[in-house]
């Protein structure tokens, strides 16, 4: 089994099938897994960003978040980091 020591190192997968043969043959270096749970501060900071919507647009949004049973802002966050992953899979 390869150990890897950098997050980076690990593919971006095209299927479920392709990241469960990366796991099955590879593992994260231990320091690298103390490091993810030590909760590092660059890990868990945040930045806060002002966009503007159409007073229209972030009704809906909203809607949709309260049908999900999501605060409205962890919804948007959540599809733009879907479409961030859509958009270097792309690449």
């Amino acid at each position: 089994m390869r150990t890897f020591a950098k997050w980076e190192e690990v593919p971006l997968f095209d299927s479920e099938d392709a990241e469960a043969v990366f796991w099955t043959e590879n593992r994260p270096d231990l320091r690298l897994m103390e490091s993810a749970i030590s909760g590092s501060a660059e890990a868990s900071e945040s930045v806060t960003v002002t966009l503007r919507f159409d007073p229209r647009m972030l009704a809906r949004i909203k809607r949709l978040a309260r049908a999900r049973y999501l605060n409205y802002q962890s919804m948007v966050k959540q599809w733009l980091s879907e479409r961030m992953e859509q958009e270097l899979r792309e690449r």
